[in-house]
């Protein structure tokens, strides 16, 4: 069973002189991304698919390296457009992000509509798997758009509910052949809980 991971950045270092999608990672976040490859899940991918930001193309490289890979850009997986505001301090971000999965069809204080940026999301994934469901795939991207992709994978509505744990540095997998989510958010750098039986 081909299995697709979606894998979120983890820490940025953070610039409010530079646009956001220059940020690349901080040394908390390479470290997390670093101790990702420790995790047995990482082995089976043999191919990586990576948004045009920094950040996703840093944890991407990281990634491929070890497995010997190259790193597919896409540009259109990038996060929900927010340069209508820039950066914002965390407080109000929160605030502004709240909204965004509240109002899923209104474009708050300028972003992209959560709707668009779902169905854009979601269009990428699915003109890669469209041409290759065979292999395990590793999508590296971002929280606001991993949590709109989950939502839909998952036939659910879009809400702030589904969101990946603060930080980033999270994912989710997809099992392509049954089309259903094989378990939600977890932790890059963490080994994956275990079951009694």
């Amino acid at each position: 069973m081909p299995i697709a991971y979606y894998i979120t950045h983890p820490q940025v270092q953070i610039d409010a002189s530079i646009p956001v999608r220059e940020w690349g990672l901080s040394d908390i976040g390479r470290a997390r991304a670093f101790a990702m490859l420790d995790q047995p899940w990482i082995g089976s991918i043999r191919r990586i698919v990576s948004s045009g930001e920094r950040k996703a193309i840093e944890t991407a490289e990281i990634l491929a390296k070890r497995l010997r890979l190259t790193v597919e850009v896409r540009e259109r997986m990038h996060e929900n457009d927010r340069s209508a505001t820039g950066f914002l301090p965390s407080h109000e971000f929160e605030v502004v992000a709240d909204q965004f999965f509240a109002n899923p069809h209104d474009s708050v204080r300028g972003w992209e509509r959560a709707v668009d940026a779902q169905t854009r999301i979601a269009s990428e994934v699915d003109a890669v798997l469209g041409v290759d469901d065979t292999q395990d795939i590793a999508f590296v991207g971002h929280g606001g758009v991993g949590t709109l992709l989950l939502l839909h994978l998952s036939g659910r509505e879009i809400s702030r509910e589904a969101d990946q744990p603060a930080g980033g540095g999270n994912y989710f997998a997809y099992d392509i052949g049954a089309r259903r989510i094989v378990h939600g958010w977890r932790p890059i750098d963490r080994p994956a809980p275990q079951h009694s039986s």
